[in-house]
C-alpha cells in the first residue's frame, strides 16, 4: 500500500518524534511505501528513515523551492513547480493518507483531502493521527462542524481519528483489504 503521509519538516522533540518513528517502522515492516513531502529534515526525516530502515520505500514529491532539502536516495523522488501541483502528485500516487502533527502547511494539506474527500474527487481512507492530543481542538471543530450542518456527509466517513500508530495502520489496512 502506499500511504502517503502529511507532516512537519520542524525539529520536534520525543512526545512527537517517538510516535512518529514508531508508526513509520510498522509501515515499513509491514512492507508499504511511504508517499511524502520528500524532505529529509525534521519530523520528515524521522518518518523516512523508520519507513526506510525497515524495509519499506520511499516516494517523495518535493516543490521547486525546497528541492535542495530533499532526501537523498529515496527510491523515487519528484519534484513539482508549486504546492498545488505537489498535493495533487502526493494524493495521485497514494491508496491512503495520513495527517500526523504539522504547522500550517499541513493543516492546508488535510483540509484539501478531506475537501476533496467531501466532493467524491477521491475515496481514499483519510486518518488523522492525534499523537499527544495535537488535534483535540481540530477533532472538536470537525465535530461541531458536522453537528451544525456544515457538512454534507457523517464526518466518519471523511476522517478516521486514531490516538496512535498502530492503530491508524490497522484502520487503513482493514480499509483497503
Amino acid at each position: 500500500m502506499n500511504i502517503c503521509v502529511f507532516l512537519s519538516a520542524a525539529d520536534l522533540d520525543d512526545r512527537y518524534t517517538v510516535p512518529a518513528r514508531d508508526f513509520a517502522n510498522r509501515l515499513g515492516k509491514a512492507g508499504h511505501t511511504l508517499v511524502w513531502g520528500g524532505s529529509d529534515t525534521g519530523l520528515m526525516k524521522v518518518v523516512a528513515d523508520g519507513v526506510a530502515e525497515t524495509g519499506g520505500r520511499l516516494v517523495g514529491v518535493s516543490v521547486d523551492f525546497l528541492a535542495a532539502k530533499a532526501r537523498p536516495g529515496a527510491d523515487e523522488m519528484v519534484v513539482a513547480t508549486d504546492l498545488a501541483q505537489r498535493k495533487a502528485l502526493l494524493l495521485a500516487k497514494s491508496d491512503a493518507i495520513v495527517i500526523m502533527v504539522g504547522g500550517t502547511g499541513t493543516l492546508d494539506e488535510a483540509t484539501e483531502i478531506l475537501e476533496l474527500k467531501k466532493h467524491g474527487k477521491h475515496t481514499k481512507p483519510v486518518v488523522l493521527l492525534n499523537t499527544a492530543g495535537f488535534y483535540d481542538g481540530l477533532k472538536t471543530q470537525f465535530r461541531r462542524m458536522e453537528e451544525e450542518g456544515f457538512l454534507p456527509r457523517p464526518l466518519g466517513e471523511l476522517v478516521h481519528f486514531a490516538e496512535d500508530g498502530a492503530a491508524a495502520l490497522a484502520y487503513l489496512e482493514s480499509s483497503l483489504s
